[in-house]
């Protein structure tokens, strides 16, 4: 992003001294970008950090967490390390079963949590699917939203559920700098919501602070928008590039919008990974999932991978 660079270099200067430990600066920055109070803002160490500061918050031995599966493979951990009971609903043909979901709710569930863009398979939610999920769920449950790479789905088709916590109290966002701002090592996120949801989530801010440098960093992403905006749209289209050749080869890859693609091999998963590694190409299959991710960026790294996928044999 411009004046990333220079936001950086020009923290180290002050590296030594506290400064805003709580980022509340920051946070008044992202309020203002999304039309929300300062209050309902919590920063953190990344989207991670924030997922676990919320699960703590929210949830612990006795509760459960339910979340569709599959999912990004953090989230039973994040779940069982605040105590809590992850329970994980089936997705057929790895599309997220919103009223499996709702029917999976009990009295001891505090946290209903899906990822949308959902990482690993790439579904898109739409505000229809998410506000009959919402209407559904009882007035304890708390809805979570993971949106870390909503920025790279078409605008139109995706839900905002930042809409939807303007109007329910019981809905919360995290959003992250590290896809697509590119501040992945910052480790820089934000999670907003009502003062409901948010508030508990304070007393543990001081253990999970933005440094100083991820802090400058992302007031300066927040506000090159337009720069943002065209490189995901740019990634969009190789990721989507991508996809076609790997139709065109036979693949079995439905369509994503996140920055990767799921590729369905089924037991064939482990023998494809081995395959592109001998190539030097590094994917990741989940555990007791359906396919491989494969991430998309240059187009250099992206031929490799279709070139690779070629010699695979069918």
């Amino acid at each position: 992003m411009p004046g990333v660079r220079a936001a950086l270099a020009g923290s180290l200067d002050s590296v030594h001294l506290t400064l805003d430990a709580l980022s509340s600066g920051l946070e008044a920055e992202l309020a203002a970008h999304l039309g929300v109070q300062p209050e309902q803002v919590v920063a953190g160490a990344g989207s991670g950090a924030l997922l676990a500061q919320f699960m703590t918050a929210h949830a612990g031995p006795g509760d459960a967490v339910v979340h569709s599966w599959p999912s990004f493979e953090v989230y039973p951990l994040l779940i069982s390390t605040s105590g809590a009971r992850a329970i994980a609903v089936p997705a057929p043909d790895d599309r997220q079963d919103l009223a499996a979901v709702a029917a999976a709710v009990t009295p001891a569930t505090t946290v209903v949590l899906l990822c949308n863009p959902n990482n690993p398979t790439g579904e898109v939610l739409g505000a229809p699917a998410l506000r009959e999920l919402l209407d559904a769920l009882p007035p304890h449950v708390v809805l979570l939203v993971d949106e870390a790479y909503r920025e790279f789905a078409e605008p139109g088709s995706i839900a905002d559920a930042l809409e939807l916590a303007a109007t329910d109290d019981r809905v919360a966002v995290v959003r992250t700098f590290s896809k697509s701002h590119g501040l992945l090592g910052a480790r820089v996120g934000y999670l907003v919501g009502s003062r409901r949801v948010v508030d508990p989530l304070r007393p543990s801010t001081i253990f999970y602070r933005v440094p100083t440098p991820a802090q400058a960093a992302a007031v300066v992403a927040l506000r090159a928008e337009d720069a943002m905006r065209a490189q995901c749209t740019q990634v969009a289209a190789e990721r989507d590039r991508v996809r076609r050749g790997l139709l065109d080869l036979g693949f079995d890859v439905p369509p994503s919008g996140g920055n990767f693609l799921w590729v369905r091999l089924g037991e064939r998963n482990d023998e494809f990974v081995a395959h592109l590694a001998e190539h030097g190409i590094a994917v990741r299959a989940l555990a007791g999932g359906a396919g491989v991710r494969v991430s998309t960026g240059t187009r250099e790294a992206d031929d490799a991978v279709l070139d690779a996928a070629k010699q695979f044999p069918r």
